[in-house]
């Protein structure tokens, strides 16, 4: 007996800024690109969704192929982190139409990016994956408002002074060649 060979996709959704919305100013910019996804996003639609995009790129052949294979394993909406279980073999047309999709495959969704972050042979390691870029997150944002509160302490990092090391390493090379001649 033949075992199938699996391949899982962590992808990311990430939400690019939109122009028409105002965003608050006290949100740092990897925080508003990795909000939580709306509600009605259902693992279920979000296959279908995926589905779709494989039958729009590679057609019939596409979709039957991937048809049997496809499901998503795992949704989280507050961290729009999911995985993607698919076979070996087809992986890369999953991820080809990931990568073109556009828009949350729900009714009223809103534009986004789907990035494949990682792929695996195992569900074990996406998932380590997965925790280890929510943690990334946390920390990022907790050292991000840390420094928000050291700032009003020392200042702003882009006050400083510029110096040119270039310029004195150059002078101070010239300077030795010359020699005193011993």
């Amino acid at each position: 007996m033949v075992r199938t060979k699996e391949r899982y996709l962590l992808v990311n959704i990430l939400y690019p800024p939109d122009s028409s919305r105002p965003t608050p100013a006290k949100i740092p910019g990897y925080v508003a690109l990795h909000r939580p996804t709306v509600d009605n996003l259902t693992a279920q639609a979000l296959a279908r969704g995926i589905k779709i995009a494989v039958t729009s790129l590679f057609g019939d052949y596409g979709s039957g192929v991937v048809e049997s294979n496809l499901s998503v394993k795992y949704l989280s909406r507050a961290t729009s982190t999911f995985i993607v279980k698919t076979s070996r073999s087809q992986y890369r047309m999953v991820w080809a139409a990931l990568t073109l999709m556009d828009q949350i495959p729900v009714s009223d969704g809103s534009s986004c990016i789907f990035r494949v972050v990682r792929v695996s042979g195992t569900i074990r390691k996406a998932e380590q994956e997965a925790i280890r870029r929510a943690r990334q997150l946390i920390l990022a944002a907790k050292a991000d408002s840390e420094s928000g509160s050291l700032s009003s302490v020392f200042g702003q990092p882009g006050n400083s002074e510029t110096v040119d090391l270039m310029d004195d390493v150059m002078d101070e090379s010239s300077s030795d060649s010359g020699g005193d001649g011993d």
